[in-house]
């Protein structure tokens, strides 16, 4: 690995504005948690905003509240749990380090998306400092600059290179009393498949509907506890096969391992693929020559691949799939993987925003 660039610790916005302006090459980094879009090359600044955490503001009756970028998730989500409220968009690697800022900058939700939506659908409003080192806002009152950027959604999945995110504001939802984990196997992936899909068309109210390759289906509710009972009966007569059920210390374990990828085994990259259920069989059918350990979640509409060694070959897949992946663990300088659509409109605000490139190529 080159060895990386001058590393600084700004404390204020202002500071960042500064660094910003003075340096050549600048690549904003959180908790560090995701390796392959936080290590930088040999010639760029590591703007590590560590010292950019804390709460400003939080109205536990208006369900928002805004945080510094650094602020780490875990003490947002202890924060809220003492209201009774939660993160609903289950914001991956917490429990390792992960910061509000790069949660929001790459984009990552986790399995209870399926449920409630992704990071984007919860982020109010943004400060950020763009290329040209000026403090940016957007969101609340102000959603739009004159440009017509909604600088919130904008910032979603930007890896840091449209500016450096400083403030974010969020909006929080009641956490439910109780939870019930049912996983529910199946003979063979494709039936696995066609029951997901039986899922996502019924009335039920899932907060998770997740599928490992062996065929099982791992289904979530989340409520009342009062009414939890009868809503599982009458999943399991849906379902019309055999079930167990998890419930307590042994349900809440399972998705908080898969939150913190738990599964990955050591030395391989993690790439998120974007999918549809309708090609999952299509996807599993290549992804099972390699062995390579994966996931589906989202109702099938995400897939995880934990790589060993090499990227070309997961890169050459997904371009004869038509599909494409973002690697989030793993050697820097190969982001993305597959094919990418998008890149007129992602250049258009790159430029807007980033006219000297500070923030690297889009």
């Amino acid at each position: 690995m080159s060895p990386v660039g001058e590393l600084v610790r700004p404390g204020t916005a202002a500071e960042v504005q500064e660094i910003v302006r003075e340096r050549r090459f600048v690549l904003p980094r959180g908790g560090g948690t995701k390796t392959a879009l936080s290590t930088p090359p040999s010639e760029a600044t590591v703007l590590d905003l560590s010292r950019l955490s804390g709460v400003l503001d939080y109205d536990p009756m208006e369900f928002t509240f805004t945080a510094l970028a650094g602020t780490p998730v875990r003490a947002v989500e202890e924060m809220l749990r003492a209201h009774g409220q939660f993160l609903p968009f289950d914001p991956p690697f917490s429990a390792s380090g992960a910061t509000l800022g790069g949660t929001v900058a790459s984009g990552l939700s986790g399995p209870r998306r399926y449920r409630y939506g992704g990071v984007r659908d919860f982020v109010l409003g943004v400060r950020f400092v763009d290329g040209t080192g000026t403090l940016v806002r957007g969101g609340g009152k102000v959603v739009k600059n004159a440009a017509g950027f909604d600088f919130p959604k904008l910032m979603v999945g930007s890896l840091g290179q449209m500016g450096v995110l400083v403030e974010l504001t969020f909006k929080v939802f009641p956490a439910p009393h109780a939870h019930a984990t049912l996983r529910v196997a199946h003979p063979r992936f494709g039936e696995a498949v066609d029951t997901l899909v039986r899922l996502g068309m019924s009335r039920f109210e899932l907060e998770v509907l997740d599928l490992d390759p062996s065929g099982v289906l791992w289904v979530r509710l989340g409520g009342l506890a009062e009414s939890l009972e009868a809503r599982i009966a009458r999943l399991v007569a849906f379902l019309g096969r055999p079930t167990e059920v998890l419930r307590g210390e042994e349900e809440r374990r399972v998705w908080e391992d898969l939150r913190e990828f738990s599964w990955v085994p050591a030395g391989h990259a993690l790439v998120k693929v974007p999918v549809t259920p309708r090609r999952l069989v299509g996807l599993e059918e290549r992804l099972a020559r390699s062995g390579a350990p994966r996931r589906y979640s989202v109702g099938g509409t995400c897939a995880w691949v934990a790589w060993p060694g090499e990227l070309g070959l997961l890169h050459r897949t997904l371009v004869e799939l038509g599909l494409a992946g973002l690697c989030v663990l793993g050697p820097p300088g190969r982001g993305m993987l597959g094919e990418w659509g998008g890149e007129a409109f992602a250049r258009r605000v790159k430029r807007a925003l980033d006219p000297h490139g500070k923030f690297g190529a889009s």
